[in-house]
Order: structure tokens, then sequence, then C-alpha cells
């Protein structure tokens, strides 16, 4: 064979995020080792799997052939694996997981747990946003899914495993820090910041200022958890995240908690996987320390 498995791995993954950056960073490689091997992979294949217009990478024609292929056979790998490693019990085995960005604060320790019973487990841990797991989910590309809204149009079993509590912060020095039974129309005399369109805390944001027939003075559009902290630390307006995503902050003091009327919003973490997919026992272990069953 001309080419590697490890490379067909490497094209699976930066086919599926379409950025050798986040490819790279999934896979604990080097952006340019990451291009090294597409590259390679193109060569001996002969064709080119992988074009960049203006900024936005895309599959071409043999890019979305070899993907379709790449996935079959790694799919048939990792059964190979499973059967391997059911014969040793949990003694060895792969765990891939994909969380929502949200979700990156709570499953480290929760994974730091798991390895430690059983430290012969490798764990793969890809964060992203909504889109990027439902199209993760699509191409089967993980074995358990994080999200704090199942998406209502994929095929998943779904089970509820924690409470994910939304609230609303404001730097500590802010007007309404302090005051109590707060309404959704008072914090919309303020500027509001918010994560990307799509995002499942900001669909429970707008449902709440929708329910009551008001809107904030001016939104801000930040694409991520880490981007939103500190723009609220730095006075750019006031956001619902949470509470679980502002722990550190809010015990600092950069933050803090605002008492709003509907608040905190009550939502749980799901972990949701192909309905009818055979989980690895490394999954199945992992699932039950998940849900408790």
């Amino acid at each position: 064979m001309r080419y590697s498995l490890r490379q067909i791995q490497i094209f699976r993954e930066v086919a599926l995020q379409l950025s050798y950056t986040r490819a790279a960073d999934s896979l604990n490689l080097t952006q340019p080792a990451t291009f090294a091997q597409v590259r390679q992979l193109e060569a001996h294949l002969g064709q080119k799997l992988i074009e960049r217009l203006g900024k936005t990478l895309h599959l071409t024609e043999a890019g979305r052939l070899v993907l379709q292929s790449a996935q079959r056979m790694l799919e048939e790998v990792d059964n190979l694996d499973m059967a391997l490693a059911e014969l040793d019990g949990l003694v060895r085995g792969h765990l891939r997981l994909a969380v929502v960005s949200t979700a990156k604060y709570d499953m480290p320790a929760r994974i730091g747990a798991f390895v430690a019973a059983y430290p012969g487990i490798e764990v793969t841990l890809t964060v992203g946003n909504r889109e990027d797991l439902i199209a993760r989910f699509t191409a089967n590309a993980d074995d358990l899914y994080v999200f704090g809204t199942p998406p209502r149009e994929l095929n998943a079993s779904s089970h509820a495993f924690a409470k994910n509590p939304l609230v609303v912060i404001a730097p500590a020095a802010h007007p309404l820090s302090g005051r109590t039974a707060l309404s959704l129309a008072d914090l919309a005399r303020y500027p509001f910041l918010m994560r990307e369109s799509g995002s499942g805390t900001r669909l429970a944001v707008e449902r709440a200022f929708d329910s009551v027939g008001v809107s904030p003075q001016r939104l801000i559009e930040l694409g991520a958890n880490e981007a939103v902290k500190q723009g609220v630390i730095s006075g750019l307006g006031l956001s619902v995240l949470s509470r679980s995503t502002v722990k550190l902050e809010l015990r600092h003091g950069y933050l803090v908690e605002l008492d709003v009327e509907s608040f905190p919003i009550l939502r749980e973490w799901h972990v949701i996987r192909p309905a009818g997919k055979r989980l690895s026992r490394a999954a199945e272990a992992f699932l039950k320390d998940l849900v408790g069953s």
C-alpha cells in the first residue's frame, strides 16, 4: 500500500474540520506536519483532495470519495480494535469524545477520573461548536457527543447526566451589580454579548427575551466563551453563560452573577450517540459513569 493508515486518519480529521489548524489540535500534531501528511497522501493517490478557495478549505470530488472510503476503512479498524480490546476487558482501548465548547470546563475532570480507573484507555477529546459536533455526528467521527440541547434532527439516543444552569453575568462594578429581582427589561437597557448564531446558549437567551417581548439595547456577537467572559470583564456588556464556564471568575470577583427573574435557566448536559450504534467497551463504561446506570 502506497499510503499509511495514519495519513488516512489525518486526512479524515482535516476533511471533517476543514481546517489544518483545528485538525492538528485534535490530533496533537503541528499544523505543518498535518499539512505535509495530507500532501503526501495526495501525491500517493495522484489526486488533489483539498483545495483552498479564499480563506476556506473545500473537498474536491476526489476528496469526497476518499473521505467516504476513509470512514469505512477506519470504522473497520475501530471494529478490530474493539474486538481485540474485548479480549482484554478494559485493559486497553480507545474512547473518542466530542463536546460543545461550554462542556470543556466540566469534561476534563470526568475524563481524568475515568482514565484513573482505566489507565489503559486512550481518550481523544474534540471541542467544537454545535454545528461542528452535528457534522462530526453525521460523519460518525466519534463514540459519544455532549450537547446542552440534543439536536432534534439527529437520529440519536440521548441521556441527561448533569445540571447545566445558565446565569446572567456582569462585571463587578456594573450598575446592576448587587441589585435584586431584576427583570429582563432591566437587562435590555444595556449592551449584551452573545455567542455565535446556532449556539445552544444563545438560543436559550433569545427565547428568554422573546418570551417577555424585549430585546437588548445592542448585541455584540463573540464566537467563544472565553471571548465573552473577557468582554464582560472589560465592560463591553452583560451576558449569559453556563455557571460552570464562569466558576473561577465568580469566585475571584472578576464577574458577578446577577439576580434576574427567570434565571438561572435550568438546563442539563446530554450525552448522545447514533441510535443503534454498537459502542466499544470503553465507550460503554464511560457512558455508564456519566449517566450512572
